[in-house]
């Protein structure tokens, strides 16, 4: 309760009140349950107030909050009950939030007592009256139109009070005949959430201030025992206290296991089930609006808090309301995320209108049902951790699914299944808030919570539910509940011994054993959800962009914080399994993992989050256990903490640390237990609870020896076992470094790390291969079962990690998060210095004063290089490395004994001279690339190779911006090297200086060892094997130039154009809008975002100026990044009134290998293709000469590929618009079935092409459906079998019209290649082709062999053709642009 500038408070409760009817007060309507409305006055709210609360001010707690108290304790109000009524005494928990964020726990014990003053029944008599008269009159009204009848009654039937057990009888008092209840209220206030504790106090007092006759120990002395003798447990530690007259423990959880929790998972998961939990869950970590309904509050309450709970060492950072007051409904507009709790009855359930929101979720409680939004994405690994968390609860024999119980609940109950109604408000009806059902009548009626908070408070009722069904409950047998008559009999019985009061409430109250399986149980789902997020990101820190702490104070990054992006989501997502991506990245931008992040880098000033170092921990814990930096687990992980939890928690439950003294006597005066009325809860002695103990000192010398070892513990973060294996460590470091070993002792320590390096390596690369050879690696016999499913991503994401492992092995000193990226500056600086061809950067001279000499340094070159890499200085490393370079042999400076590796500039005979040589030969020198050709003729187009350097791909990825870390910079630079499959070669490079890795690594690392290495390196050559698009398809935002080189005719006629040309880029994750070519060049360079592996180009122009007709052979395309190079053949014209006057092509392009070199390609592009446009690798239809059976070949061949493409795993598919458009694709098949016995050539004019004959068709169809329309107007009867080929004609018709509506600009041959891919879509290929074979324009433009005329061709392609009804054809925006 305490602000988090005071004292925690070291007392167990703080508070102790008592809240009810003041004896002093008058009937008063409680207005904040809701507008007034006619009901009886048994089921109105009335106000109550704070009777008293002990002590008057605790000294580590902020002050008693009467308003809050009093609305939490009694949240609807004060309630009047007959003995009629079943008075079932309550408890529950509430929670009190002030505006600076500071909690007190509240616990409210609810029971009803007698009424015994005159006034009030009397005045409750009163209103009775008046509500009888209104309700007679209002029904007088409402029949005053009706026929008169004989009927003299002045009630409405329901109103009739002869049936005892009728609802109107229930609710009415008559003060001649009933007894009247009012409810009243005993609660404790405090800084701990001690749920069980609490409770079991309360509900133990109230037991014996029941039967209370006469004892040495009063009210005020249980009270007094609890308030300033039973302790709060330090961190770790348990006490054990009396609960008026019963032991209880309660313990503490140490900083580094989770928070204290004493809700009931049990009921949570039983309620619930696994399946909606998980979507609950899913819900709340994305922040979506949380909106939860069901009939009990402590329903509400319990999954409210337990799934904040489960979110672990997430922090729900939104509006938390989990019982949202009448007066608060407007809340349910708010645009922010929310979870709030409404409570209605189970009969009024179709009254409430849920708000229609895309991202609301809605829980039914009661129902154990979860609505959650159509784009939820799923959550990760979703199935395994179902099915982990059903073995749990079937190890605790918790059904997983909904209980039975809502079956038998059924069975009573007249309802159905409701449905909700979604709109915008909501409707509030007062006969959900009454507070009492005709059938149960007790407290467990709905009701609505306060209505109206004090602007400095944002109260909410809190209560875990005991058991989830009120009906499954066992009444408590109170004696105020019998009759007078039952009472006398159960005095008479106590007092022979004969009847033990206990004895009912044994029944309900929870043994010792049950609580300690209740918290064992949820100790382990709690670890199984935090072992969840712990895999999850168990690499969150690396990606986290901390501040300079030396330049930046905590305040100034504050000040800034919110225009600084401080976590590297590129690359952190990149590195993720492909089906995780779109939960996590939702996930990132939320506010509870930016907040969790934000402590990450608060922590660098000292502010450390609890939540946070327990995370912390258990990371660092996952990664000891693995052995490894970055820990990569792409299978599922189960929890394994379970155990050692339990057991930690039964070792603190079994060993008392410290046992609070028991109750004692009071002074005499102070004994009030016989002073008050039975039945009647006293006001208690408040001089007596003001009076703090003299003796404050409540723990012995050992318990004080502990606890200061327990705060060691937790100010060093770490358990026993961890001390004692620093301890370990720390003897370790005494013994001889691995300098002063001898060479053979440093290989035998090293060489189990080394080899292990290895095996990984090895494993890695392997599964690596077998992954993108797929169904090709198991036939061969390299599957393996732990294989399957693992994706590509976190494959190399996994060798990413190990790169990270073997450059940080044995370093000098750690100069970043990225040992890799570390070494590639050096090497990047180094590289920089000694390149000739640049001028000299003065960033790298020092000034030399005038008149004076230079300074010469007291340090050696080598020995001020190491410093500078020590002391994290980078900038100045190129300098030096050119002075000794310069002025020294390196050879002659090696610091290492005979046994360290050679320099490369000792003798030729020298063994690892010749093994250095083999790394360096391993391919061709790059200038042999470089190499130009020489040109014949000027101006002809020429593609420059790219240079392939280590540094060129340095440059590469620091220009991306949306990297921010070391650590994503090194994956990007890993990424891009496999891609382009020079990983092993860069890397070789980068160990070819001997120097630095002395420089940079000690003896014994494993870049310094040259047999490990050279295995090492040729692994990973092992992987240009396959190829890879990792850096493409993972960094999809990225900034790429493109370099577009177009080849036109080589003829004069059609070199150039006049026109004004543009081309456009479509790929497989973007398209580019038009852009311009420059008049009079071939070559232009653009950026634009990444378009992913490129599939189309677009070329043409505006036919424009003197000679606009240009002819076009090739279009290269290359990322200027990873070096791809795409081939776009043309060999069209481009023009009016050429070829077929075409004005745009749409070309398909192929992926250039990567063993094709420039030249080669370039010199391919100079000669015209073998293939036009647009069916790019068909040849000439005038060339190909094809029989009947070749073309059916082909068309099967076509067809069964596509089949096979849908049938494959995604991420095996290939490319579907090469598979339409490409060589011997679904178009160019189809061109031959259409062109075989076409009757193209003509005398006079131009030549037909295939667009003619669809034209042609086209206005033949809609002819033929006109007419059918006229007849069936005329008639009225239409044809039935028709129906299918009219209906394809439509189709037809409609599709060609939209082609040239939209593409006027295509030439005839693209607009058939668009046809075909839009009919393939729309399943409309195998239904034209009979009314195209039936046609009479298909006689008249096809000779009498023609494929199209022959029936049992047509129908044997319509069989082939059919085979694609059953796939949905998703066709790439770039294909369809202007026409979807």
């Amino acid at each position: 309760m305490a602000s988090p500038s005071q004292r925690e408070s070291q007392r167990l409760f703080d508070y102790f009140a008592i809240i009810g009817l003041s004896p002093d007060a008058s009937l008063e309507p409680d207005h904040l349950q809701g507008e007034v409305v006619v009901l009886p006055p048994l089921e109105r709210s009335y106000k109550g107030r704070v009777l008293g609360y002990y002590p008057d001010h605790a000294p580590t707690a902020m002050p008693f909050d009467h308003h809050a108290v009093q609305m939490l304790c009694l949240p609807r109000g004060l309630q009047f009950r007959t003995q009629k009524h079943v008075l079932e005494p309550r408890f529950h928990p509430f929670l009190v939030t002030k505006e600076d964020g500071s909690r007190a726990y509240g616990f409210a014990y609810v029971f009803f007592e007698e009424v015994n003053s005159k006034q009030i029944c009397t005045a409750m008599h009163t209103l009775q009256s008046v509500y009888l008269t209104e309700m007679s009159s209002s029904h007088a009204k409402a029949s005053s139109g009706a026929t008169p009848s004989r009927d003299t009654r002045s009630l409405p039937r329901q109103f009739r009070l002869s049936a005892p057990k009728s609802p109107a009888a229930l609710h009415f008092y008559d003060i001649t005949k009933d007894q009247l209840f009012v409810t009243k209220c005993i609660a404790l206030v405090g800084q701990h959430p001690y749920v069980l504790s609490a409770r079991k106090f309360l509900k133990g007092l109230y037991r014996f201030f029941i039967q209370c006759e006469s004892s040495g120990v009063s009210l005020e002395s249980h009270v007094y025992n609890l308030l300033y003798e039973v302790p709060a447990p330090p961190p770790g530690r348990c006490v054990a206290f009396s609960c008026v007259g019963r032991m209880h423990i309660c313990y503490r959880p140490t900083s580094h296991e989770v928070p204290l929790f004493e809700y009931s998972l049990r009921d949570f998961f039983m309620g619930l089930g696994v399946e909606s939990v998980v979507q609950l869950l899913t819900c709340v970590l994305l922040e979506n609006q949380v909106i939860l309904v069901s009939s009990d509050y402590d329903k509400l309450m319990l999954v409210a808090e337990s799934i904040s709970a489960l979110i672990f060492p997430f922090v729900w950072q939104h509006v938390y309301v989990p019982i949202l007051p009448t007066s608060l409904h407007h809340f349910l507009d708010a645009p922010v995320p929310f979870i709030m709790g409404l409570q209605c009855a189970q009969d009024s359930r179709d009254t409430i209108q849920i708000p229609n929101e895309a991202n609301l979720c809605l829980v039914d409680v009661d129902e154990g049902t979860v609505e959650v939004p159509e784009d939820l994405p799923q959550f990760p690994h979703r199935s395994d951790f179902v099915q982990e968390l059903t073995q749990l609860l079937h190890k605790w024999d918790i059904p997983s699914g909904k209980l039975d119980r809502f079956d038998f609940r059924n069975l009573n109950e007249h309802h159905s299944q409701y449905k909700y109604r979604r709109r915008r408000k909501f409707s509030w009806s007062h006969d959900s808030d009454s507070g009492v059902s005709s059938t149960e009548g007790s407290m467990c009626g709905s009701h609505s919570s306060i209505t109206s908070l004090p602007s400095t408070t944002v109260a909410s009722s809190t209560s875990p539910s005991h058991g989830i069904s009120n009906s499954s409950r066992i009444p408590y047998l109170d004696p105020l509940n019998l009759s007078p008559q039952l009472r006398e009999i159960t005095a008479i019985a106590k007092k022979a011994g004969v009847y033990e009061f206990d004895e009912a409430d044994r029944i309900r109250k929870e043994k010792d054993g049950d609580i300690l399986d209740e918290l064992k149980f949820t100790n382990a789902v709690r670890e199984v959800f935090l072992n969840r997020f712990v895999h999850m990101f168990c690499a969150y820190d690396h990606f986290v962009i901390q501040p300079s702490c030396q330049e930046t104070d905590m305040e100034q990054w504050l000040s800034c914080r919110e225009s600084m992006q401080n976590f590297d989501k590129a690359t952190f997502l990149s590195d993720q399994p492909e089906a995780h991506l779109p939960f996590l990245s939702r996930f990132i931008e939320s506010q509870m993992f930016t907040t969790l992040v934000d402590n990450k880098i608060l922590s660098n000033w000292g502010k450390h989050d609890t939540n946070l170092r327990i995370f912390d921990l258990r990371i660092r814990l996952l990664r000891e256990r693995y052995d490894d930096s970055l820990v990569r687990t792409p299978s599922y992980e189960p929890c394994t903490t379970i155990r050692e939890t339990e057991q930690i928690l039964e070792k603190r439950l079994s060993h008392i640390d410290y046992r609070a003294p028991a109750p004692q006597p009071m002074d005499p005066q102070a004994e009030s237990c016989t002073q008050f009325n039975p039945g009647h809860f006293p006001l208690l002695d408040r001089i007596a609870l003001n009076k703090e103990p003299h003796n404050k000192k409540r723990s012995s010398h050992a318990w004080r020896r502990r606890e200061r070892q327990e705060r060691h513990l937790e100010h060093t973060g770490l358990t026993s076992d961890q001390r004692d294996r620093v301890m370990h460590d720390v003897k370790a470091k005494l013994q001889p470094k691995l300098a002063d070993m001898s060479p053979a002792h440093m290989a035998q320590t090293n060489w189990k790390f080394v080899e292990q390096l290895l095996r990984e390596c090895k494993t890695r690369t392997k599964r690596m291969l077998v992954e993108k050879m797929g169904s090709e690696a198991v036939e061969l016999g390299h599957g393996e079962g732990s294989l399957v499913g693992v994706e590509e991503n976190t494959l190399i994401a996994s060798l990413c990690d190990l790169l990270e492992r073997v450059w940080a092995h044995g370093l000098q000193s750690k100069q970043g998060k990225s040992a890799l990226w570390s070494h590639l500056l050096n090497y990047q600086e180094l590289e920089e210095c000694s390149d000739s061809s640049k001028p000299i950067n003065p960033n790298f001279l020092s000034p030399v004063p005038h008149n004076t000499a230079p300074k010469i340094s007291s340090l050696s070159p080598l020995s001020e290089m190491l410093m500078s890499l020590k002391m994290g200085n980078i900038s100045g490393l190129g300098s030096l490395a050119c002075q000794l370079a310069n002025n020294f042999d390196l050879s002659t400076m090696a610091l290492e004994t005979e046994s360290a590796p050679a320099s490369p500039t000792k003798s030729p005979s020298n063994t690892n001279s010749l093994r250095k040589k083999s790394l360096q030969e391993r391919w061709p020198s790059d200038r042999s690339i470089e190499k130009r050709s020489k040109q014949s003729e000027s101006g002809v187009p020429s593609l420059r190779p790219l240079p392939i350097s280590v540094t060129f791909d340095m440059r590469n990825v620091l220009a991306m911006t949306e990297i921010k870390t070391h650590i994503g910079y090194a994956r990007a630079w890993v990424r891009l090297s496999l891609e382009k499959k020079v990983l092993s070669k860069h890397l070789t490079s980068l160990l070819s200086d001997s120097e630095l890795l002395r420089n940079l690594y000690k003896r014994y690392a494993f870049l310094r060892c040259d047999d490990e290495k050279e295995q090492f390196l040729s692994y990973l050559l092992s992987l240009n094997a396959v190829d890879y698009f990792c850096y493409t398809n993972t960094y999809t935002s990225t900034i790429v130039p493109y370099r577009v080189v177009i080849f036109p005719s080589r003829k004069s006629s059609g070199a150039s154009t006049s026109a004004n040309a543009w081309v456009s880029l479509g790929g497989t994750i973007g398209q580019t809008n038009n852009i311009p070519v420059p008049r009079g060049q071939v070559e232009l360079v653009f950026q634009h975002k990444n378009l992913g592996l490129l599939t189309t180009l677009r070329i043409g122009h505006d036919n424009t100026g003197m000679s606009p007709k240009w002819m076009v052979e090739h279009v290269l395309v290359r990322n200027e990044v990873t070096g791809h190079t795409w081939k776009f053949p043309c060999g069209r014209w481009l023009g009016r009134g050429i070829d077929d006057g075409s004005l745009e092509r749409i070309l398909v392009g192929e992926l250039v290998p990567c063993h094709v070199t420039s030249d080669d390609l370039v010199e391919s592009c100079r000669t015209p293709p073998r293939c036009r446009s647009p069916n790019v690798p068909g040849p000439r239809r005038s060339d190909l000469r094809l029989s009947i059976p070749d073309i059916q070949q082909h068309l099967g061949d076509s067809v069964n590929n596509l089949v096979k493409y849908f049938y494959k795993p995604e991420k095996e598919r290939g490319s579907l618009t090469l598979l339409l458009c490409g060589d011997f694709g679904l178009v160019c098949c189809l061109e031959q079935v259409f062109s075989y016995g076409f009757k193209s050539t003509r005398f006079f004019g131009k030549n037909l092409y295939l667009w003619d004959y669809f034209e042609r068709m086209h206005q033949h169809f809609e002819v033929v459906l006109r007419e059918e329309m006229e007849r069936e107007q005329l008639t009225g009867i239409g044809k039935d079998s028709q129906h299918y080929t009219l209906t394809s004609m439509a189709e037809f018709v409609s599709l060609v019209s939209r082609i040239n509506a939209s593409s006027s600009q295509l030439g005839k041959d693209d607009k058939f290649q668009l046809f075909v891919c839009l009919a393939a879509r729309a399943h409309l290929l195998h239904r034209i082709m009979l009314p195209l074979h039936r046609s009479p324009v298909t006689s008249h433009m096809y000779e009498e062999h023609a494929y199209l005329r022959d029936p049992q061709l047509v129908k044997d392609l319509i069989n082939v053709l059919s085979a694609l009804n059953e796939f949905d054809i998703v066709l790439e925006s770039s294909l369809t642009r202007g026409i979807d």
